[in-house]
């Protein structure tokens, strides 16, 4: 009796630290990070697409722009630990279910534990990066793909394994560039705060962003696909090599321009969360 009373006591404190006003504000500072590096990562394309740049328009390419400027170490610092509040607050979604009426499905919770663990991860290698490690976080996204894949298909069932995973990066593609359509975004944004105006702009943002990072994506998992079906670990390609063959397609480089403003408007989306996101 005494050991289920302090249990569910435990759990009570945990459960109100996770609804505190400190995990909240590491969500926003997560949002606004992540904000940073799309529109980083816009930027990047933008030049490739106008000028044929070399960087790397990648999370890694995003991070190795700001290590370039003053004070890039303590910048990068900064966006390492804001990412951490992002995982901590995905992981506290996890354990006790999201913001609304819904919040406390199996499926969402599921979701938010998958987006703590890819957070943590992005968190670790760009503090490494910070730290001196600089092979931590800038890695070129395409060889990481590639390398991926080639191991992936040496085992047994390689195949399957890789095109199985390259449906389901396509298939989450589609699904963030519809629910962005949909508008789905809006039921966790605190809508009733904003002014008239305030509400339009955000979801132009919204719909603009989230439809072409899905787009990003879907690309991304159809190339998997095609290095499961030939068999060939090149045919995979990360968010770089992925935006590049935009600008290989008739439209020419003004399809990666739209893209790349797609993704600088989904940085500026995930500000527009760290202001109104019901957290």
């Amino acid at each position: 009796m005494a050991t289920g009373s302090a249990t569910a006591r435990g759990r009570g404190q945990a459960q109100r630290a996770a609804n505190s006003k400190a995990v909240a504000a590491a969500a926003r500072a997560g949002f606004v990070a992540r904000g940073v590096i799309y529109v980083l990562i816009g930027v990047l394309s933008l030049r490739i697409a106008f000028s044929g740049g070399g960087e790397q328009a990648d999370r890694g390419g995003a991070i190795a722009e700001i290590a370039q400027k003053p004070f890039g170490t303590v910048l990068l610092w900064l966006l390492g630990i804001a990412l951490a509040g992002m995982a901590l607050w995905r992981l506290s979604e996890a354990a006790f279910g999201q913001a609304g009426p819904d919040g406390d499905k199996p499926g969402k919770r599921a979701m938010a534990a998958g987006r703590s663990v890819f957070y943590g991860f992005v968190a670790y290698s760009v503090l490494s990066y910070a730290a001196g490690d600089k092979s931590s976080g800038s890695g070129s996204s395409d060889k990481n793909s590639q390398d991926v894949t080639a191991k992936a298909l040496d085992w047994p069932g390689g195949q399957w394994i890789v095109g199985i995973a390259g449906a389901a990066v396509t298939g989450a593609g589609v699904w963030i560039a519809v629910r962005a359509i949909m508008r789905k975004f809006e039921k966790h944004l605190k809508m009733a705060e904003m002014s008239q105006r305030t509400r339009q702009v955000v979801a132009f943002f919204g719909v603009f962003g989230g439809t072409a990072r899905g787009v990003v994506f879907a690309t991304a998992g159809g190339f998997a696909i095609a290095a499961a079906v030939q068999h060939k670990p090149g045919k995979a390609k990360g968010m770089d090599n992925t935006l590049r063959t935009f600008a290989d397609t008739p439209a020419g480089p003004w399809l990666l321009a739209l893209i790349a403003v797609g993704l600088i408007a989904f940085g500026i989306f995930s500000w527009a969360n760290a202001r109104w996101r019901d957290v």
